[in-house]
């Protein structure tokens, strides 16, 4: 099963500014979700400009990896 189907992403901006007119001081969270069961399986919080990279990414992985792959992958990244 594609990841996209398996989990959602879920971005929290720490602020009303976009990422690059962010305070860099500001926290955005990113946190994976499992569909099925509502759980949080990967979280992060990071910078605004950070986030937004991150988030693209986890995007682009979501839409071409299988689920069991996506989680191998993003489970080893650190906060």
């Amino acid at each position: 099963m594609i990841a996209d189907r398996a989990y959602r992403l879920i971005v929290t901006r720490g602020g009303i500014a976009p990422a690059v007119l962010a305070d860099p001081e500001r926290t955005d969270h990113i946190e994976v979700v499992e569909v099925d069961s509502g759980e949080v399986v990967l979280f992060w919080d990071r910078a605004p400009r950070d986030a937004s990279r991150l988030a693209k990414q986890l995007r682009s992985d979501l839409a071409i990896l299988e689920a069991e792959d996506f989680i191998s992958r993003w489970a080893t990244v650190e906060d």
